[in-house]
């Protein structure tokens, strides 16, 4: 599934296309926002937003799906939007599990990890109890992680997946915030990553996946200490990480 990097991605290469358009008309889709112009394109969260006159389309592309610039039409292709200056918005979905919808308000979620500060990031998870993973990957605590950045966040911080939350040290839990920025910036740098079917709204594929070092690697040696990584499941989640250098 497209993450905070991935779909920063996507806002980024749609946004000087789409800013100061209208959507005409649509194949497969209707609702209020057909006949609108786009002030804007942005990010919240996972949802690719375009902040219209009246309201917003929220996009959530789930795990398969593709919001693309003039693309060329597919099988997949479940809606097509026409612009005012003839240039098309295409939402592909192998899978159908993305959606697209107006809506007048934004989804209620927590804060973006990009933006919320070291002490308040600090503060809310003292306040929760549960084990770390499980956490981060709770769209009401921070907007935007994924199994793919949370378990290399984890990684990099020296967390155990199932680490309770309220055992954390200060030091840890800031380390674990320093940690998450750096790894989303880098991820955004370098186009997110594709893993499978993710494409900016270009077409572009990702290079960020050829720096993860634990996610997807099982059995492959630790770049820290050689230990084979290992996978398990958390909260019926897959989840990746080195057992030595992850101690519980």
């Amino acid at each position: 599934m497209p993450e905070l990097p991935e779909v920063e991605n996507v806002v980024r290469s749609l946004a000087p296309k789409l800013t100061g358009r209208r959507l005409i008309s649509a194949q497969n889709w209707e609702g209020p926002a057909l006949g609108q112009g786009i002030r804007a394109v942005r990010r919240h969260g996972k949802y690719i937003v375009l902040d219209l006159d009246h309201g917003h389309l929220l996009v959530h592309l789930r795990m398969t799906g593709k919001l693309l610039w003039n693309g060329a039409r597919t099988p997949y292709t479940r809606i097509e939007f026409l612009l005012d200056d003839g240039s098309s918005l295409l939402y592909d979905d192998v899978r159908r599990f993305g959606r697209v919808s107006w809506s007048d308000r934004l989804p209620a979620q927590g804060p973006d990890p990009l933006e919320i500060d070291a002490a308040d990031f600090a503060e809310r998870l003292r306040a929760r109890r549960g084990r770390i993973k499980p956490l981060l990957l709770d769209q009401q605590f921070l907007r935007g992680l994924g199994n793919i950045y949370v378990d290399e966040a984890l990684f990099r911080a020296a967390i155990h997946p199932r680490a309770v939350v309220s055992r954390l040290s200060l030091p840890r839990a800031l380390r674990l915030w320093t940690v998450i920025r750096e790894l989303l910036s880098e991820a955004i740098a370098l186009g997110g990553s594709s893993i499978s079917d993710y494409v900016d709204g270009d077409g572009q594929r990702g290079r960020f996946q050829q720096h993860h070092q634990v996610y997807g690697k099982s059995g492959e040696p630790c770049p820290q200490c050689g230990t084979p990584i290992r996978r398990i499941v958390v909260n019926q989640r897959g989840t990746h990480f080195c057992t030595r250098c992850q101690r519980p």
